[in-house]
């Protein structure tokens, strides 16, 4: 609304002062007339009330934050008729429970942990993803190389740590399987996410799962640094599973389909100048939150851009979207290894119909 205001305060003025200026009097009379008479011949459209919508992220406010920030905090969500409240999460499958029951329209959580959801609460509400951002799984295992963890197959008969929530945890099956070893090949300590990174420093496990971007700088932090780690990515070992994405309720969906679309154009706006400039774009996360550690957050950031943002799909294809072959096996594999009860559809799990135009999602140079 403020943008259309100041389009046509722009336009009566250009059109008053194009007057001769004998006429400086009556032009000056004319010109609050002139403005209230536009203002009333405004499209009724250009009047429609400003669409809310609550936003929960996956966690606090770090490094990977930072679109959803510069959106909302540049006005691009403003632009597009929205006002977005973002507030700081406490995992993905929080994220997922809260925009199914309502208490958020949106948020950005795991699609593995969406598709875990829709399979256990086939009858209940429905949610969507609606724009992947990490187009791989940021799960991996850390190991101690003083431990003789050098590949997948020296984890046998070895001792790993992780929360029950963890996505390396829940999806070691395919893991393992995708490696070669046992399910049961390892022994597993479910422990809170603080001593995660604190027991491997230790040397009280031998391995740890978790977030690369979020446990290898925990690690640095805790005095180990990345020579002393043998570190495997899950999308590099096998794993096509996606990662986080935009989610969305139905009901929101359904009610307010252009407003959806809105939202996803301002968050691919900012993710694009996020890409661009990271360190610019913390700025973001450090005006929500003064007490972050910048240069912590921003190589968090660049991390989490390096290995699950930019990738050879999103360079190809666009980032946002996905491959319908893949999403297939990765809901799949997600039921086999989580022993779901039902196999939700790739059309319950991840709905396309709101994404920006793919060539506005061509974010990433064109892989070589």
């Amino acid at each position: 609304m403020a943008v259309l205001l100041q389009s046509l305060f722009n336009f009566v003025y250009k059109v008053l002062t194009a007057m001769p200026t004998r006429s400086r009097t009556v032009r000056s009379s004319l010109f609050p007339l002139a403005l209230f008479g536009a203002v009333l011949m405004m499209p009724l459209g250009a009047a429609a009330e400003t669409t809310s919508i609550r936003f929960q992220l996956d966690w606090r406010f770090e490094g990977p934050a930072a679109p959803f920030l510069m959106a909302a905090e540049k006005g691009y969500f403003a632009e597009e008729g929205l006002q977005v409240q973002i507030d700081s999460g406490s995992g993905s499958a929080g994220a997922v429970n809260r925009v199914a029951s309502g208490a958020y329209e949106m948020g950005f959580g795991d699609l593995n942990a969406l598709v875990e959801f829709l399979a256990e609460n086939s009858e209940g509400p429905g949610i969507k993803g609606v724009y992947i951002v990490y187009d791989g799984t940021p799960a991996a295992v850390f190991a101690r190389k003083e431990s003789g963890i050098e590949s997948p197959a020296d984890l046998t008969g070895k001792t790993i740590a992780a929360p029950a929530f963890d996505t390396g945890y829940r999806a070691w099956g395919i893991f393992a399987a995708a490696n070669g070893l046992e399910a049961d090949a390892v022994a597993w300590q479910n422990v809170d996410p603080a001593l995660r990174e604190t027991l491997l420093t230790r040397g009280d496990v031998d391995a740890i799962t978790g977030f690369y971007f979020t446990s290898l700088l925990n690690l640095e932090e805790r005095g180990m640094s990345e020579d002393e780690l043998t570190i495997m990515p899950f999308p590099d070992y096998g794993v096509p599973l996606y990662g986080n994405a935009i989610l969305v309720s139905d009901a929101f969906a359904d009610a307010n389909p252009e407003a959806l679309k809105g939202f996803l154009r301002a968050f691919n706006r900012a993710l694009g100048e996020t890409l661009a400039d990271p360190e610019a774009a913390i700025e973001y996360v450090r005006n929500r939150d003064g007490l972050i550690d910048v240069e912590m957050e921003t190589r968090r950031l660049k991390l989490a851009l390096e290995s699950v943002v930019d990738t050879p799909d999103a360079r190809e294809y666009g980032v946002g979207g996905v491959d319908d072959a893949r999403l297939s096996q990765a809901i799949q594999l997600v039921a086999d290894a989580y022993d779901l009860p039902t196999l939700p559809s790739p059309d319950q799990v991840f709905d396309s119909r709101y994404l920006p135009p793919v060539e506005e999602r061509m974010l990433l140079p064109e892989a070589e």
